[in-house]
This record gives C-alpha cells, structure tokens and sequence, in this order.
C-alpha cells in the first residue's frame, strides 16, 4: 500500500492536515484532537502537490474567505456503512443550518439511533467539508468537536455571519 499524501494548511481555525489518495481526500486532521476522535490512518508523506490536496486547500480558502458555501472534492472516508451514511446526512446539512442528533437520525431512517449517531459524527474524518459542526444537541447546545467548541463556535458564527440561517 503506498503512503497517504498529507499537506499541512492554515486556517481561521487553526493549522488543518489534509490527508489524500488517490480516489480523494481521506481526512482532515486537527492538531488538538482527542484520542476519541482520533482518525487511525497508516504512514503519510508530505505532498503540497497532491491534485487532490490542492483542491481541497484551494475550495478551503474560498470557503474560509466566504465565496463557498459547498465543497466539490473528491471524498475517500474510511469508516463503517453506518457511519458513512452518517457522514451523507452530514454533508446534506444546508451552510449556515444546524441539526440535532436526533434529526439525522432520523434522516437515516434509524430515529432510535441517537447516541450511534452522535459516536459516528465524532468519528467524521473530513470535518468543515462533511459538517459534522453544524450538528448540534437538543436545544441547539453546542457539544463535542475534534477541533473544541470554540473552533464550532467560530465556524457556525462564520457562516451564521455569510447569510447562512444561523444557530
């Protein structure tokens, strides 16, 4: 197996690790995650000049300087079938709206599955392009984020702030 590519890029939020293969972008690393949101990945190298690292550097900045509101990357996450259809629900979460837990359960058509959902959103490889940030708990709490809550404060503020429906 050939190493993963993995570039390191500069945000609003922090430093992001974008990792890649080729069939697309892997995961999108934190520098302070914890250990329950720790993406398991085999050996990376450094690679600016990855295509697929490129792009999602590039749609990232667009992103972050609020000319996009919906990534276009190639996706390559590595997870279960049920969090990969977690993860669909997630990337289905119009910019600048929030869902609870309990929401995308349903929207998977597994309403008692809350507390599954919610392991599932906290194991998200991709954060910000699948945006696990914009689910929230019931009531509208902000709860658990691999980058911490004041990083999931700022991206729902950000987007709250470009037109997005707020939280």
């Amino acid at each position: 197996m050939t190493a993963l590519a993995r570039h390191v890029v500069a945000s609003p939020v922090g430093a992001l690790t974008l990792v890649a293969e080729d069939a697309g972008l892997v995961a999108i690393l934190w520098p302070d995650a914890g250990e329950a949101t720790r993406v398991p990945l085999p050996e990376t190298r450094d690679d600016a000049s990855h295509p697929v690292l490129r792009e999602a550097a590039a749609q990232l900045d667009a992103y972050f300087a609020g000319t996009r509101r919906r990534f276009d990357l190639p996706l390559a996450p590595r997870g279960t079938a049920f969090q990969r259809r977690v993860w669909d629900a997630l990337a289905a979460i119009p910019f600048g709206a929030t869902r609870s837990y309990a929401d995308i359960a349903a929207a998977i058509g597994s309403p008692a599955a809350v507390r599954a959902v919610g392991a599932a959103n906290g194991r998200n490889p991709i954060s910000i392009v699948i945006p696990c940030h914009r689910v929230v708990g019931s009531g509208g709490a902000l709860t658990g984020f691999a980058g911490g809550l004041a990083a999931k404060r700022h991206l729902l503020a950000f987007e709250s702030a470009q037109g997005g429906f707020g939280f």
